[in-house]
């Protein structure tokens, strides 16, 4: 796949907690994003991809646009091309999801942060 950037198996570490690409061809990507306590991702949006997030473990505190919840294990969450979204852990323990990226683009440059405490959006 010409545009995937992210070696299968590897695990990437990032400020909030890691994430391994599991699985990827073209028009599709699969992750496993662990986020851990106290962790947030940044408030961002693609332009070329959906995503679809099951989670598997723990408790995560999920905005899409307008909307903010808790989700609980074995729950579905879709996220839209262009949809404001962020993906948190206000528990004491990990929180685990399934991430499906859809799109013709899968890159990590596919990414526009709006918000980020790590300050990564400059």
């Amino acid at each position: 796949m010409a545009d995937a950037i992210n070696e299968i198996g590897k695990i990437y570490e990032r400020p909030w907690g890691t994430y391994q690409t599991i699985a990827q061809d073209a028009g599709y990507q699969a992750k496993v994003i662990t986020v851990n306590s106290g962790g947030r991702l940044s408030l961002q949006k693609h332009f070329k991809r959906a995503e679809h997030w099951v989670v598997v473990e723990g408790v995560p505190t999920v905005t899409v646009d307008d909307s903010v919840r808790e989700y609980r294990v074995n729950e579905h969450i879709y996220i839209p091309t262009e949809s404001h979204h962020r993906l948190e852990n206000f528990t004491d323990k990990p929180v685990k999801i399934v991430e499906v990226q859809i799109g013709g683009y899968l890159g990590e440059d596919d990414i526009v942060r709006l918000d980020d405490v790590y300050k990564r959006d400059k």
